[in-house]
């Protein structure tokens, strides 16, 4: 290859690794795969990281687009056809040698593959496939692949896609119907979900006939990616979408971000503060209770509760609009309610359940088991709490919970011991 083509390449992926930035829904885990016989490369359910990024994430995928060359003109994209932004394109082959080059030199575990629709969903996906397709079966790559899915692609791309990929995902964007098509005129939830409903139908169809000769199809499964803050949706509507997302597609993850005001477009709001991070993080603490915490999304926010509370996460949240379910006895309590304890995660609570057998907790029992005290004192009681304490108020709880001050004022409860009335 000439001095001039290497350039070529390396300008290319100076633009479309810059343009996928704003795709968060990737994951450099959750497939276990060996390395072909005479191939290279395999995949770590663990994850395995070689570099990290400019804010401090483990990086370990070579994550890129096919094409910033879109034909659509989405209000939030960057890549949108109406900007005027440098745009360049790869061919297959490019793709395939750049990952394989990259991982030869330890430089990555895997490949993040999304792209622009070039002029349609079939054509784009084409050559989705293609790359994916010849990795794996001319090169022998066993590592981990993120293939994005378009939509509107025909069910035939889609089940090639996974049979070579590790994962997919179609993200959803915005979180009502309305809101997208009104963000995004070519789009529409009906095209968003036809390709999750096709990837959670054959995913059922092969754990049925599973056998040692059935392919492996998206072992790591799908997920997707929503923008918070474009549009007016509340978070009691991005959570109770998710939590279809769970349990009717099957998705792996939901991936939460805030919306940064990167396109000057009248649809969208203009932002006068920092983009809205903190709900993004609050987003993923709710998500993260409907995941392993058992919570059900119209258990965390409600219609009279409709967003989160940015100062607590949820769980306390949840835990001080029902007080007359706290403090909990933790040498009685069933494994769900300690579950739901604020300061105590899923190991501290399997290790109550099973420690308590043998002898009454204590606190110092609770704190070498891995329980948040200064949160979960206020929610639990023990033969260490005072009668006085057994009710919970959460007027006056919140306070003790909040962020301390980042100034020099002191704080009126740093040191003030809890008394609350009989």
């Amino acid at each position: 290859m000439n001095k001039k083509a290497k350039m070529d390449i390396r300008e290319k992926l100076r633009i479309l690794s810059a343009a996928a930035k704003y795709d968060v829904s990737c994951s450099s885990s959750g497939s276990s795969r060996c390395a072909p016989p005479g191939g290279l490369g395999d995949a770590c359910s663990a994850g395995i990281c070689h570099t990290w990024a400019a804010d401090g994430r483990c990086v370990s995928l070579l994550k890129v687009l096919l094409s910033n060359a879109c034909k659509y003109d989405c209000a939030y994209c960057v890549n949108r056809r109406s900007n005027d932004v440098p745009r360049a394109t790869f061919t297959p082959k490019e793709l395939i040698q750049l990952t394989i080059e990259f991982y030869r030199r330890n430089y990555i575990e895997g490949l993040f593959l999304s792209s622009a629709v070039i002029k349609d969903p079939d054509y784009t996906m084409e050559l989705l496939v293609k790359i994916a397709r010849e990795l794996r079966t001319v090169h022998r790559f066993g590592g981990y692949i993120h293939l994005k899915a378009i939509p509107g692609a025909s069910a035939r791309l889609l089940y090639e896609a996974g049979l070579y990929a590790d994962r997919s995902s179609v993200n959803i964007e915005v979180p009502s119907d309305r809101s997208l098509q009104y963000l995004a005129p070519e789009k529409n939830f009906a095209s968003v979900y036809a390709p999750m409903n096709f990837f959670a139908e054959r995913k059922l169809e092969y754990k049925a006939s599973v056998s040692r000769y059935t392919p492996s199809f998206l072992p790591a499964g799908q997920s997707t990616q929503m923008i918070v803050g474009a549009s007016g949706e509340s978070d009691y509507q991005i959570l109770s979408l998710s939590s279809g997302f769970y349990n009717q597609q099957k998705l792996k993850r939901v991936y939460y971000s805030g919306y940064v005001p990167i396109n000057a477009d009248k649809r969208l709001p203009v932002l006068t503060t920092k983009p809205p991070l903190v709900r993004e993080h609050r987003l993923y603490q709710a998500d993260w209770l409907m995941r392993f915490y058992k919570f059900r999304y119209d258990e965390i926010l409600d219609e009279a509760h409709p967003n989160l509370d940015l100062e607590l996460d949820p769980k306390i949240g949840w835990a001080l609009r029902h007080p007359e379910l706290f403090p909990v006895d933790i040498q009685h309590a069933d494994y769900e309610m300690i579950l739901r304890i604020p300061g105590i995660g899923v190991k501290s609570a399997q290790l109550i359940v099973s420690g308590r057998r043998f002898t009454k907790l204590r606190l110092e029992h609770l704190k070498k088991m891995g329980v948040v005290l200064k949160r979960a004192k206020y929610f639990i009681y023990h033969p260490d709490t005072p009668a006085s304490l057994r009710r919970l108020y959460p007027e006056m709880v919140r306070p003790l919970l909040l962020p301390r001050p980042k100034s020099g004022q002191l704080d009126l409860f740093a040191n003030a011991p809890l008394a609350l009335p009989a």
